[in-house]
């Protein structure tokens, strides 16, 4: 007896300018106001979100804070609250999760759906998308867009090109109309293409996605090749099935990969770290973080790697430089001491905008060399007592003295998500 196999249907939901609106619904004065999201105190600062009225008034994602507010000077711009946001997408998780359990997150206002058996109980993928985005404004007021395909992909694709400029916001992309629906879009729309690589597909004469969909394969290969070299063939395949709308990869699946580095890295304002011991209290504060997260992984780390930039008004430079340390360690000044020697060796003294520690070569904690002048057990123990009380009062709860001169970050990064107040 034959199978016949039900075409999948899936959905990328993406949640209209999410921060913004998010701020919106706690802030009704301002209901009909342009309004964006980003940190008031510093006109250098990036906007992070923006309503679509501010939008209509040319303020843009990414753009300074300044900018934004010489193009619209009644803009209101309020100081981001991830903790807020994060609860905010997870309740909309809730929500998707009442139509099927396959729901996999994308970014914190994306999510990927797989409706495929669920059609029998809700309706046509059109109808659930609807009721989607009824229930989600009911609940948390945000608008959401839905597109809708038969890959994770194309649904991506619909939502980006289509569904978010579709009155209504709901976009259906067939995999039998992606000729005459996708193929025709200019090369920049495609998922995965930024400017760069954009540049390049023009230099091969790929203007359109439809230009790169019909190139033979092999072809294409090639000139991968000639451009980026001889293994450029799986990134050429990767392209080539984007524009084929080719992609088996399952909503909600995930692939366990070892893990091969840990690290921490801070982007810094340049002129504030123009002296090596500046530098060096940012580099003790990532290499506390970077050994804490190891230890919370239960692994040492054998190798080290130090990335800096610098820059000055005429010109950008710096290094990357790693090495390997003389034991392997998850101690925080045991990973400073090996970072400041590369640093020391390899810095050309000019004022240091961004720097990042990893640890690399990691194995199991189990198992270590022992040391007959100190007691590394006795460190280790003394650390993680000091990450218990981080994880129960907070990263502020514990600090270095370093970390309060004017050149520390962690007592203001400790009321912060991924660098954003909370």
């Amino acid at each position: 007896m034959k199978v016949i196999k039900k075409p999948r249907i899936i959905f990328l939901a993406d949640c209209q300018s999410f921060y913004a609106s998010v701020e919106h619904v706690a802030h009704p004065e301002y209901k009909d106001r342009p309004l964006a999201v980003g940190d008031p105190e510093r006109r250098s600062g990036i906007i992070l979100a923006a309503c679509p009225i501010a939008k209509s008034q040319g303020v843009t994602t990414a753009e300074r804070v300044g900018e934004a507010l010489a193009k619209c000077p009644e803009l209101v711009v309020i100081r981001p609250r991830m903790q807020e946001y994060m609860r905010v997408s997870l309740q909309i998780t809730t929500i998707y999760r009442s139509f099927t359990d396959l729901v996999e997150p994308y970014s914190v206002d994306e999510q990927f759906i797989d409706l495929t058996g669920s059609q029998n109980l809700f309706g046509t993928p059109v109808d659930i998308a609807k009721q989607m985005q009824d229930k989600v404004m009911q609940a948390t007021g945000i608008n959401i867009r839905v597109g809708i395909s038969s890959t994770k992909i194309l649904a991506k694709t619909a939502c980006d090109n289509f569904a978010k400029k579709v009155q209504g916001g709901v976009f259906e992309l067939p995999k039998d109309k992606i000729q005459e629906i996708l193929w025709p879009l200019p090369i920049h729309k495609m998922f995965m293409v930024a400017s760069r690589m954009t540049a390049h597909f023009m230099s091969m004469g790929i203007q359109t996605i439809g230009d790169l969909a019909k190139r033979d394969l092999f072809k294409f290969k090639q000139q991968m090749r000639a451009k980026f070299g001889k293994n450029s063939d799986i990134q050429a395949e990767f392209y080539w099935n984007i524009a084929n709308g080719i992609d088996e990869s399952l909503v909600g699946s995930k692939i366990k990969v070892e893990q091969e580095s840990i690290g921490a890295g801070r982007a810094l304002q340049s002129h504030k770290y123009t002296k090596a011991w500046q530098v060096y209290v940012i580099m003790l504060e990532l290499c506390s973080i970077a050994c804490r997260r190891a230890r919370q992984n239960r692994v040492y780390a054998s190798v080290v790697s130090l990335s800096c930039s610098t820059s000055n008004r005429d010109y950008h430079s710096g290094f990357h430089r790693q090495m390997k340390m003389q034991r392997p360690t998850n101690i925080d000044d045991e990973l400073f001491m090996a970072a400041k020697h590369i640093f020391d060796t390899n810095w050309n003294g000019q004022p240091v905008s961004r720097i990042s520690v990893d640890m690399s070569g990691l194995m199991d904690d189990d198992t270590y060399q022992l040391d007959l002048f100190e007691d590394r057990d006795k460190k280790i123990k003394m650390l993680k007592v000091m990450d218990d009380i981080k994880d129960r009062f907070g990263e502020a709860s514990i600090l270095r003295a370093s970390s309060l001169t004017a050149a520390g970050q962690a007592r203001e990064r400790a009321t912060m998500i991924g660098g954003h107040f909370k």
